[in-house]
């Protein structure tokens, strides 16, 4: 059974930093590409933060994060980082880690992604 679990949520203070964990287990994405995603009170869609390709050499992220967020993986122990800086109140949202279920691509959208996490819960406050 496929599972990813995300880590590292919490509550911190806007210009806080947290560093978000997913480990995945039941299956090796070595090669696919890992994501994360975040989905903000009463808001219906979720919104693609960054996304890292199998191999590390391609990185995604969403423009109001560049420069503070940088995602890394570890493909030796599946897993999948997300590491914030200068966290803004409005980046409160449940963050999901997500993986790609197709191989040796480098995938950008929600709907490329077919396995999910439960979610981790950052709250900034002001």
């Amino acid at each position: 059974q496929v599972q990813l679990t995300e880590s590292g949520g919490g509550l911190v203070q806007a210009g806080d930093s947290l560093k978000l964990s997913c480990a995945a287990s039941g299956h090796t994405f070595s090669s696919n590409t890992m994501g994360w995603f975040r989905q903000a009170p009463g808001k219906e869609e979720r919104e693609v933060v960054s996304t890292i390709q199998w191999d590390s050499k391609r990185r995604y992220y969403a423009n109001s994060v560049k420069g503070r967020f940088t995602i890394s993986r570890d493909n030796a122990n599946n897993m999948v980082y997300l590491q914030m800086n200068d966290l803004k109140p409005e980046e409160t949202a449940v963050y999901y880690c997500a993986a790609d279920r197709a191989a040796l691509r480098f995938a950008l959208e929600e709907g490329e992604f077919h396995y999910w996490g439960q979610g981790t819960q950052v709250t900034v406050s002001s």
